[in-house]
């Protein structure tokens, strides 16, 4: 009978003994015969990178696999090539519909805004000075004057962003417009009781007009002339990235054309012909299409936007220095000071003397608004702005007659029939400067109307380019695979 092993009780079996200590962790077992145990080894990046790099050499290291490389630097090549034109064609679009729908009519309507705040001034001067012979249309006029500004700051608060430089004036805008049209109120009915102080509440009104609401009204036109500059830049740059990319791309379908007709003496391959085709066509595209929506953007700057700031300027300046004569009747020559903002209105409008017969040296040599307005008109606004230079030399000679019959002959009552009368409307210098107004507001409307033919569409032709360079360029990462599958069926 056998006896167990051991030196534990009886019968109890006592479990071997291991031949070796169990491995540590991190070390591969014991070789079979018992020699020294070897570290695992772990693996590093750099020798996956190596191995990964080694498996790209041997699989390149064929004609199969330098085609399929071939085809993968393609793909890529090509798809960037169309999705980065998309994107940057529709960047160009954006910009081009914010200058026709935003950014263009701001501008405008900014400029508009501080017109009218001067045209209401100056009605609202006119009127006092008829006092109750005050006709319909004055009074209509100045109301329509207050209503378009207010509705105007209204639309323009509401179109603009909360971190926009322009919402500042315009809070201001609509905060004191109301204060202006009640002193008016309150000058106009002192007037027409024969109270002494409505003259003092007009010319305080005035005063909080000219210091307050116009220059903030400027400074609205600026922020928006800004804003508008930089949409047109944005329209109008250059897509270098995209042309860079389209080079790229077409020197590596060549380089692959060149390889294949050298190892397979063939000539073409239709599939990369195709791709090169498409390739070339999106970027023939781009070119043509960035000509023509940049020359339409720079017409509609040149032609309209432009032309548009000159003329209001000098519309503006007309407005003042018609304000001036009337404020210096109002005061019944008490001060000179209206007489000086005469004399700086007239400053800037320029020397107009034979101005609407002027030639383009002239123009050149000329200084102020109005012969810059004129320099900068095209086609039809030109002849308009034109015609003003001529009304206004009219309302500066008869300025000069009744300010002569003010100082010479001290005849008040003369000089104020000779300024503004409610039964002459063709021989007063009220009547000249409204020729002069009219004149240059259709010089207005003929430059708006020359920006919205060259601008409008410029957005959907960048954005049908867009469409089409993306096409384009799927279609040649098709093709480009295409040509090349059919040299890798010949190593089947």
């Amino acid at each position: 009978m056998a006896t167990p092993v051991g030196n534990g009780p009886a019968g109890a079996a006592v479990p071997a003994r291991p031949s070796s200590p169990p491995a540590a962790p991190g070390t591969a077992p014991a070789a079979p015969g018992g020699g020294p145990r070897v570290p695992a080894q772990r693996s590093r990046p750099g020798t996956a990178a190596a191995g990964l790099m080694a498996r790209l050499a041997r699989s390149t290291s064929t004609a199969p696999g330098r085609l399929r490389l071939a085809g993968v630097l393609l793909t890529v090549l090509t798809v960037a090539f169309g999705a980065l034109t998309a994107w940057q064609l529709e960047t160009r679009a954006q910009a081009a519909d914010r200058v026709v729908s935003y950014s263009q009519p701001l501008s405008r309507d900014a400029a508009e805004i501080q017109r009218s705040l001067a045209d209401a001034a100056t009605t609202s001067a006119s009127g006092f000075l008829l006092a109750g012979a005050e006709p319909d249309a004055v009074r209509k006029r100045y109301e329509l004057d207050l209503a378009t500004a207010a509705r105007l700051i209204s639309e323009a608060a509401a179109r603009t962003t909360a971190t926009s430089p322009a919402q500042g004036s315009l809070s201001t805008l609509n905060q004191q417009l109301p204060v202006y049209a009640g002193l008016v109120e309150s000058a106009r009915a002192d007037n027409r009781q024969g109270i002494p102080l409505g003259g003092a509440y007009l010319r305080y009104a005035s005063e909080q007009i000219q210091t307050v609401l116009l220059p903030t009204a400027a400074q609205l036109a600026a922020a928006e002339d800004k804003e508008l500059a930089r949409d047109y830049a944005d329209a109008k740059s250059v897509p270098w990235a995209a042309f860079g990319l389209a080079v790229l791309t077409l020197a590596a379908l060549a380089w692959v054309q060149v390889l294949l007709c050298r190892r397979t003496n063939r000539v073409f391959n239709i599939g990369l012909l195709a791709a090169t085709a498409a390739v070339l066509a999106g970027s023939l595209w781009l070119a043509v299409t960035g000509l023509t929506t940049g020359s339409a953007l720079d017409r509609s700057d040149r032609q309209g936007a432009t032309p548009l700031r000159a003329l209001n300027a000098a519309r503006v300046d007309v407005l003042s220095a018609r304000l001036a004569e009337n404020l210096h009747l109002v005061a019944r020559g008490s001060t000179g000071k209206y007489r000086d903002q005469w004399t700086a209105a007239t400053d800037n409008l320029g020397t107009t003397e034979n101005l609407a017969a002027a030639g383009a040296d002239q123009l050149a040599a000329a200084k102020g608004s109005l012969p810059e307005a004129l320099r900068l008109a095209p086609g039809a606004a030109a002849e308009s702005v034109r015609d003003a230079a001529k009304d206004y030399d009219t309302w500066r000679l008869r300025h000069t007659g009744a300010g002569k019959l003010e100082q010479d002959n001290a005849d008040y009552q003369g000089a104020l029939n000779a300024t503004v009368s409610a039964t002459d409307t063709t021989g007063t210098a009220d009547a000249a400067f409204s020729l002069t107004d009219q004149a240059l507001a259709k010089a207005a409307d003929a430059e708006q109307q020359q920006f919205d033919s060259a601008a409008e569409g410029t957005g959907r032709d960048l954005r049908t380019a867009a469409g089409a360079a993306a096409v384009l360029g799927l279609l040649a990462a098709v093709a480009a695979l295409r040509g090349l599958g059919r040299r890798l069926a010949e190593y089947r």
